[in-house]
């Protein structure tokens, strides 16, 4: 029994000295001890440390075997992958917002009539409003050839030398009336694009609709 224990004892220690001898040398073959890159001018450089000649290129590290351990990323990869993330995380989110559209428009409406219906109520509403500033621009027009008759009596723009000179309030009216035209034209245009814009959103959406709900 005791011949039995020693060599079992025997073999256990000699296991545990080849584990820690195969650690050591894995260790050892992965230990980092060089750096190479090719440099602006196309030279391989080596060294114990980074050499200066690699600093912002890419460069390899390498074990004393010469393996390739890691790539240390230089600055204009650094840029393409910058680059290349963003545009790739641009695809994503454009995909997930068609996808998005298309569940939106799968359960908001039932029939091509219902996203007219809904079409036509905001045009009528931009329509509405148009109107409303159209007869806006109209008074204020008015207000500006009357302004103009009252202005016309007072100098500057009297032909009378006796004329008397023109009021602060006729004045700053006369600002403020040029001034409402402009905002009103403005809105005007505003308007128009608006509508414009919608329009064209509702038929890229009843033409999506029928393309997921096969409708010809």
């Amino acid at each position: 029994m005791r011949g039995i224990r020693t060599v079992a004892t025997t073999i256990v220690v000699l296991a545990s000295l080849y584990s820690d001898l195969t650690a050591a040398q894995n260790r050892s073959s992965t230990r980092e001890a060089f750096f190479r890159c090719k440099d602006r001018n196309g030279q391989v450089q080596y060294g114990d440390s980074m050499p200066s000649a690699c600093e912002g290129l890419d460069t390899e590290v390498l074990n004393d075997r010469g393996m390739t351990l890691r790539v240390i990323e230089g600055e204009a990869t650094r840029q393409k992958r910058l680059q290349r993330e963003t545009e790739e995380a641009k695809i994503r989110k454009e995909k997930d917002v068609r996808a998005l559209r298309d569940r939106t428009l799968i359960e908001t409406y039932l029939t091509v009539e219902d996203i007219e219906r809904l079409r036509d109520q905001r045009l009528e509403q931009l329509s509405a409003q148009y109107r409303v500033t159209e007869q806006n621009i109209a008074n204020l027009h008015e207000r500006q050839t009357r302004l103009e008759a009252q202005i016309a009596r007072f100098k500057p723009y009297s032909d009378n030398p006796s004329a008397p000179a023109l009021p602060d309030h006729l004045a700053a009216e006369m600002v403020n009336t040029v001034n409402g035209l402009r905002v009103y034209q403005e809105s005007l245009a505003a308007n128009r694009r608006e509508q414009a814009d919608l329009t064209a959103s509702f038929e890229a959406d009843i033409k999506r609709f029928k393309e997921l709900k096969g409708i010809r």
